[in-house]
């Protein structure tokens, strides 16, 4: 349905932009909002992707082989055997129904973790603030914005104050803009409305009441992305899966059209040798494949929240497991967080109580960007400021690094700026002595960095604090800042999280080496640094990376452990160098300024308690920021990625080696090897264990490293086990014909039940890299397999044989059989042994 904000909101008055919404200052009524949510639609870009029951259901039979095969089977319905066409529909129809009820829990299980971290808007409800799902605003919805919050759709601003919003998503622009009330001329661009606030754009200092215009695709955002159609990037991991299938569908289609046509060629009936080709095209598809990623996935999912790590991107659980670079800020991560004073000196390093008061003043009066060190400044002690008033600000942002608030009292109107010492220096000209007197800055400035280097190399953080008295002026800009008298030195302390030493030791041992990227000078950067590492970190500033060019930076990325004061941009410009440099890289970041980064990243990682514009462009959120909680979500995303490979493994293993068989055996039999609603049974009996491996155990070693798609390394398992699962295929044909002088009815049962039993077994075999007896498998597929071979052995026995034209065997089939999967499970461990030796004297790397 068109949206109702269909007009040009910023060149009428605030009134008339409401009159038109049909809204309020007070925002709407719930009866109001849910009925313009059900007329406009939800505030997406995209429709849903949720899947009901029914969509999800039909998706299981989408492969255009799996459709083939239904149309063939009515065909035969029609023509042919209604007997065996409702059996190959019945068996199509389970092994869908299978399919789908393992991916409908997964789907759910994941939904609920989402909604554990949804982005959310604060509007006016009922004349009451009340926070609702992103998804939910509707135009006419009032809105409070804050520093950090995320632009809901594009909006009227109705009051603003020190309002500076980052559009860089939206028009490129690198700098925040000034957002005020007021209106403008129709015509005016887009980039030039500063009465007007836009979806996919961000606060980064200030606050506002605005009222929501237009939302989802009728924004500004949703034209463009409308017009571009813009996908996400592939990750890795599907990258991987992508070539994978790939290979797969060329094997198959060349075996089953080539397959297709010999048996014509012999003259067997047409539709008969067709089933039997599309019946082994479905063997040989592994179309169980995005069932079972996404099983393994949501499992790992799961899994990762019981952690504390909520995974919002199913395919970056595979990207936190192949990570082997972090890139993080240090506060908060390595430090506990919580910014204490440690003391406020004046010029000369003695404590000075007016350097704290001032401060003091300029944290209370403070509305801009909420952050800790004010909070610490207001709560270390308290001050009477009741004789002052605020007149304006000059909020701080990532370029100036600086606060200015102007304040009054009587009829002085003084401006106190604090922030990063070398930029408050940059503004002042002169100086206040210990004893009251003002001097000129230049015979100071040697003693202030010499003081401002010594503290920061015990790991302090240090603000500069100055003052300026602006006569009569009752507002300030930021070209104002200058000529201030320099006060004094505060000093903060952020204590190192207790245990963080050994949890980064820990990640060197996983393979992950942690790189700090920060803002804050270089000496305090190199403390905390050491202090937790236990060595001395290479480092890189950010005035040596404006100095370097790309490839330079490139080849020096890798052996740099801090990268210090370096800015917004430079972050971003970081992670390129070291991507480019090969590594997997995770970027860990909760404030504003972090996100162009957690955009860069392989995998982008955030906190539950970030700002909105952060966590809502993170992969993944930790309910704790804690690098502790990291390490067991990169432990379960390496788990996670190891079972998805099992099932690749097995996939390319029995699966295939029964197939090559069956392909070959109806070359030279004058019989069809297996009937083709056989070979579908045998598809959906081998379903059974391998849906189970999202739960398997993974061994200690698959975690210690991480580990990638590796497609040549799986070319060659598949053809090493594929082989070897036929020369047992051919020897079971030899006995069931040389030796037992096998009927065609009992040849099909005897190599039914080797065939299925065999597959379940093996993959117990290639599930671990150690001997079988030395990995215990999951529950699940320990009792899955334990419970299929008895129901296979009895199956001939059952009143299902007649349906699947099994027959009964003599007790000497069954030694045989018994014979040839003993040899055939202790020909595997042999295999496997000298397969993964082979591979690591090869210096073929393992996925």
């Amino acid at each position: 349905m068109e949206n109702r904000g269909n007009f040009a909101f910023w060149s009428l008055p605030v009134d008339e932009v409401l009159q038109n919404l049909q809204a309020s200052p007070q925002g709407l009524t719930r009866d109001e909002a849910r009925r313009r949510l059900e007329q406009d639609g939800a505030n997406r870009l995209k429709a849903s992707r949720r899947s009901t029951s029914l969509s999800l259901f039909l998706a299981q039979f989408k492969s255009p082989i799996i459709l083939i095969l239904i149309a063939a089977a009515i065909l035969s319905f029609s023509l042919h055997d209604p007997a065996d066409a409702l059996i190959i529909l019945a068996i199509i129809f389970l092994s869908g129904l299978l399919g789908f009820w393992q991916e409908r829990g997964a789907n759910r299980a994941v939904e609920k973790l989402l909604a554990m971290v949804l982005v959310k808007a604060t509007v006016f409800r009922e004349g009451a603030p009340e926070e609702i799902p992103l998804e939910e605003v509707v135009p006419g919805d009032v809105v409070l914005l804050k520093a950090g919050d995320t632009i809901p759709g594009d909006c009227a601003i109705l009051v603003a104050r020190d309002l500076f919003v980052n559009e860089a998503a939206l028009t490129g622009e690198t700098f925040p803009l000034e957002k005020i009330a007021g209106q403008h001329p129709a015509e005016t661009p887009m980039a030039l409305r500063s009465n007007s606030l836009f979806l996919g754009t961000h606060v980064v200092s200030g606050q506002a009441r605005a009222v929501v215009v237009r939302t989802g695709r009728a924004t500004e955002f949703g034209k463009i992305s409308e017009h571009l159609k813009l996908r996400p990037p592939e990750t890795e991991f599907e990258r991987g899966v992508r070539r994978f299938g790939y290979l797969l569908l060329e094997v198959t289609l060349l075996l089953v059209i080539s397959i297709f046509a010999v048996n014509v060629y012999l003259k067997r009936p047409v539709l008969d040798s067709f089933l039997f080709a599309l019946a082994l095209a479905v063997g040989l598809t592994p179309q169980l494949l995005p069932a079972i990623i996404s099983i393994n996935l949501s499992h790992g999912a799961r899994r990762m929240a019981r952690q504390k790590v909520i995974v919002k991107k199913l395919s970056a659980i595979e990207d936190f497991g192949s990570m082997n670079v972090l890139c993080s800020d240090k506060t908060g991560t390595l430090t506990e967080g919580t910014v204490q004073v440690h003391s406020a000196l004046d010029v000369e390093g003695r404590e000075s109580e007016g350097v704290l008061f001032y401060a003091y003043l300029n944290a209370y009066f403070e509305t801009g960007f909420l952050n800790p060190i004010d909070q610490a400044i207001r709560t270390h002690r308290l001050f009477e400021v009741s004789s002052y008033h605020k007149l304006d600000e000059v909020p701080y942002d990532f370029i100036r690094k600086r606060l200015s608030i102007l304040v009054a009292r009587d009829d002085i109107h003084l401006v106190v700026t604090k922030g990063a010492l070398m930029n408050v220096l940059s503004v002042c000209s002169k100086v206040e002595t210990a004893e009251g007197r003002v001097e000129d800055i230049h015979l100071y400035e040697e003693k202030i960095r010499d003081r401002f280097e010594t503290l920061s190399r015990g790991g302090f953080r240090v603000l500069g604090v100055s003052c300026r008295d602006m006569g009569s002026d009752r507002s300030i800009r930021k070209d104002q800042e200058k000529d201030m008298t320099f006060l004094g030195f505060l000093v903060l302390f952020d204590p190192p999280k207790e245990g963080v030493s050994e949890t980064i030791q820990k990640l060197r041992q996983l393979g992950v080496s942690l790189k700090i990227i920060t803002g804050d000078n270089r000496w305090v950067a190199a403390a905390v640094s050491q202090q937790v590492g236990g060595q001395t970190p290479q480092l890189l500033t950010g005035e040596d990376l404006r100095s370097m060019s790309e490839e330079a930076l490139a080849r020096r990325a890798n052996e740099v452990d801090v990268f210090a004061e370096v800015e917004p941009n430079q972050k971003e410009r970081v992670l390129r160098a070291l991507k480019k440099a090969g590594n997997v890289l995770g970027y860990m970041g909760d404030g504003i300024n972090d996100v162009p980064a957690l955009q860069a990243a392989d995998v982008s990682i955030s906190v539950d308690r970030a700002v909105d514009v952060a966590k809502g462009t993170a992969d993944i959120v930790l309910l704790e920021k804690d690098l502790g909680v990291l390490l067991e979500g990169i432990r379960e995303g390496r788990r996670t990625f190891a079972n998805t490979l099992k099932y690749v493994f097995m996939a390319t293993s029995a699966n295939f080696g029964n197939m090559f068989s069956m392909a070959g055996a109806s070359l030279f039999l004058p019989f069809l090897p297996l009937l083709p609603k056989q070979i579908l049974l045998t598809n959906l009996l081998t379903d059974f264990p391998e849906m189970t491996i999202a739960t398997d155990r993974v061994d200690p070693e698959m975690v210690e490293q991480p580990r990638r798609w590796n497609l040549a390394f799986i070319r060659k398992f598949m053809v090493t086990f594929g082989i070897l699962s036929s020369v047992f295929d051919y020897l079971t044909f030899g006995v069931l014909l040389l030796i037992l002088q096998a009927t065609p009815e009992q040849f099909r049962t005897g190599w039914f039940l080797e065939s299925v039993i065999s597959a379940s077994l093996v993959v117990l075999v290639i599930r671990t890299r150690r001997p079988l007896f030395k990995s215990r498998p999951g529950k699940d597929l320990t009792w899955t397999t334990l419970l299929l071979i008895p129901a296979i052995l009895v199956l001939p026995y059952t009143p299902l044989a007649v349906l699947f034209e099994f027959h009964p065997l003599p007790p000497s089939f069954f030694l045989w059989i018994g014979g040839i999967l003993f040899v055939y499970a202790f020909s595997a461990e042999i295999v496997k042994k000298h397969f993964y030796r082979r591979m690591a004297s090869d210096r073929v790397p393992n996925p």
